[in-house]
């Protein structure tokens, strides 16, 4: 395996994007072709679509730890949520020490010739620039993990349990590094596409109006979970309304199954779409806990 230094070689550099490092993911076209024209699209929530450039932007702390996590924002697969729910954790763990890689990641709805798959391809991807990377932004690629919110949480919990499921055609040599994140956080996670938690615009965006029980499965996560899979920690709120609360549990049992290690804090009231939490609300607890559970894991030292 070539060291990182090589890796690093061919990554486009990086350039300034509004105080922060962005970073592109493939050095041509992104595999199987396809995608939607015209530019980026950002709602007024600022969440972005019509994404045919995948990205990643870098938030580098003050202080680096060495530690790093790639942050996927939510959206059923049709839109990123990067203001309400990518940037502030990004702003947060950059704050703690911890370099965040905020991932902007193709829509398997945007007329991708690889359909569904192409949000994981760009998850394992970014994992592997990120490595590649690791001397340019002094970290330590056996420090690397994810944090993924609502469908933002399905890639990057898919992307944790089936490491070793190779979604796209090696590009260069910087797909010889490893795709496994070292640890995962799932924050309100789209966890299952089986009835009944088959109503969420994520197994729409995956799998269609019509699927097959056996795309169902494929799709649903906790089907994949196994020994290789990285510790996680889990969080959601028993009032969630658009990710049914048992999927986390369903989540938790298959990790105790596997004896994988998991963290699950369940909050009485949160909602869907909470981020980092307001001040006011207990779920503003969770960062502190999740901080607590890196240092449990010697990620933070």
């Amino acid at each position: 395996m070539m060291g990182l230094g090589a890796a690093a070689a061919l990554i486009p550099g990086a350039y300034a994007a509004g105080g922060l490092a962005r970073l592109t993911l493939w050095p041509d076209l992104p595999p199987g072709g396809g995608g939607p024209s015209g530019p980026q699209v950002e709602d007024g929530s600022g969440a972005v679509s019509n994404v045919s450039t995948p990205v990643l932007e870098v938030f580098l702390p003050q202080k680096p730890s060495g530690a790093a996590v790639l942050v996927a924002g939510g959206g059923g697969y049709r839109r990123i949520g990067l203001v309400k729910e990518a940037y502030p954790a990004a702003y947060l763990l950059a704050s703690q020490g911890i370099t965040a890689f905020v991932l902007t990641y193709r829509l398997p709805s945007e007329n991708w010739a690889d359909g569904p798959v192409v949000a994981m391809q760009d998850g394992q991807r970014a994992l592997r620039v990120i490595r590649a990377n690791a001397e340019r932004f002094g970290l330590d690629p056996g420090r690397i993990g994810v944090m993924g919110f609502s469908a933002g949480g399905h890639l990057c919990g898919m992307v944790a349990a089936r490491s070793t499921f190779r979604a796209y055609t090696p590009v260069d040599a910087v797909d010889e590094l490893s795709a496994r994140p070292d640890f995962a956080a799932l924050i309100y996670p789209v966890v299952s596409l089986q009835p009944p938690f088959d109503t969420t615009n994520t197994r729409r965006s995956l799998v269609g109006e019509t699927p097959t029980q056996e795309a169902r499965a494929a799709w649903s996560l906790h089907t994949h979970v196994g020994p290789d899979c990285p510790s996680i920690f889990l969080v959601q709120a028993d009032d969630d309304r658009v990710v049914n609360p048992q999927q986390s549990r369903i989540l938790d049992e298959a990790c105790r199954g596997a004896k994988v290690m998991v963290e699950y804090h369940r909050f009485a009231v949160g909602g869907h779409g909470f981020g980092i939490g307001s001040a006011e609300a207990s779920v503003a607890l969770w960062p502190r806990l999740y901080r607590l559970w890196l240092t449990s894991l010697s990620v933070m030292r």
